[in-house]
């Protein structure tokens, strides 16, 4: 005999329940941060900055959508920072459902010409603070024997390498959180822990916009939002649906998979700019 069906609109709420968020001061971290207080959430934000870059819409959370929520400095790349985070968070929630690691960054520029220094900082941000983070929620999930969700951001740069977009660090960085994330999905299955990722494309955003501007040609910055079928750039909008079916019992039973939400560009270009650099 078949299961009964369930109402699906429930299966998406995130009432009552705590997440942790790097790098949500401002960008897809905050984004996906007022997304799950919109659903219910409550959310701790974790990021380098002073405060919010917005700090009137991060105060109208809370009277907003009724949630808690803590803004705290952090460092993702220092231990103590990351263990001072965390234990402050536990201090106001007492208990944890899951996490979004958002903090990243990214350089673009020639392969032979990236640094020791640029390499590592890339690394220690987007991999071993995307690491230690899921660790430390996967520890207190396993220690109060709960059920949770962690959505790593991996991104189009997981799948392709676009030509004239010269980023072989941050590529390698993605590319090893996606991997992170399937390794977690099976190993804390068991455990009733799910590991997931959204793979965003180009995002109209600060860093984007800092990438375009810094092309040698106008023809090579027109290549992030023509290249993609859709051809138009993602917006934050466009990744807010795929991260909260990933944080909500409507993806019970999915882990270690990938969302790519980058208007088709990972699947290839109809018609699209693509521009190589000499």
């Amino acid at each position: 005999m078949s299961s009964p069906l369930h109402d699906v609109r429930p299966t998406f709420e995130l009432t009552g329940r705590n997440y942790i968020v790097t790098g949500g001061a401002q960008g897809i971290g905050f984004t996906i941060s007022r997304a799950i207080c919109e659903m219910g959430g409550n959310v701790s934000i974790w990021d380098i900055q002073n405060e919010p870059v917005d700090k009137k819409e991060f105060d109208a959370l809370s009277s907003k959508f009724g949630s808690k929520t803590l803004y705290i400095q952090t460092d993702v790349t220092k231990q103590e920072s990351l263990e001072a985070a965390f234990q402050k968070t536990l201090d106001t929630f007492k208990t944890i459902d899951g996490c979004v690691p958002a903090a990243g960054i990214a350089i673009d520029k020639p392969f032979v010409d990236q640094t020791w220094e640029e390499f590592t900082r890339i690394q220690e941000i987007n991999v071993r603070g995307t690491f230690f983070t899921a660790q430390m929620v996967a520890k207190e999930l396993l220690k109060q024997k709960k059920r949770g969700s962690i959505l790593l951001i991996a991104s189009q740069s997981a799948h392709i390498a676009l030509p004239g977009y010269r980023m072989a660090a941050y590529n390698a960085s993605k590319g090893g959180v996606m991997m992170l994330a399937k390794v977690l999905g099976v190993e804390l299955a068991p455990h009733g822990i799910r590991v997931n990722t959204i793979s965003p494309g180009f995002v109209d955003s600060d860093m984007t916009r800092t990438v375009r501007e810094a092309k040698a040609s106008k023809r090579e910055g027109e290549q992030m939002w023509l290249a993609p079928p859709n051809q138009r750039l993602s917006t934050q909008n466009d990744l807010t649906g795929a991260a909260i079916y990933f944080l909500s019992d409507a993806s019970m039973h999915t882990t270690a998979a990938d969302i790519a939400i980058t208007g088709g560009l990972h699947a290839g270009t109809i018609d699209g700019l693509i521009s190589y650099e000499k």
